[in-house]
């Protein structure tokens, strides 16, 4: 299995842009789907976005369509999350998720590895 650290994390003002990382191990990342989830205070865990293998396909949750773009560079192991024009309701712990696989996957028991999560807070 790969491993996962994201980071990048922090407090932003309602309106603001964040932009989290994630760095993986191995050298087979480009046959990893990858994807990020997040969990807000009292809520379950819940899905973000989801990235393929080669990057060429993506899925974002409803919540999030339009506010935050998803990409991956394979050569350097890593993920990227950009989040755009955050709202309180984006708070929460976000962690990325991988798992071998050529598809785009958008249920957290499709992933077997996980990161230690990045705190995010955004104030009103």
């Amino acid at each position: 299995q790969v491993q996962l650290v994201e980071s990048g994390g922090g407090l932003v003002q309602a309106g603001g842009s964040l932009r989290l990382s994630c760095a993986a191990s191995g050298r087979t990342f480009s046959s990893y789907a990858m994807g990020w989830f997040r969990q807000g205070p009292g809520k379950e865990r819940e899905f973000v976005a989801a990235i393929s293998w080669s990057g060429g396909s993506t899925y974002y949750a409803d919540s999030v369509k339009g506010r935050f773009t998803i990409s991956r560079t394979n050569t350097k192991n890593t993920m990227v999350l950009q989040m755009n024009n955050l709202k309180p309701e984006d708070t929460a712990v976000y962690y990325c998720a991988a798992r071998y696989g050529t598809s785009v996957y958008i249920r957290d028991f499709d992933f077997g590895s996980w990161g230690q999560g990045t705190q995010v807070t955004v104030s009103s």
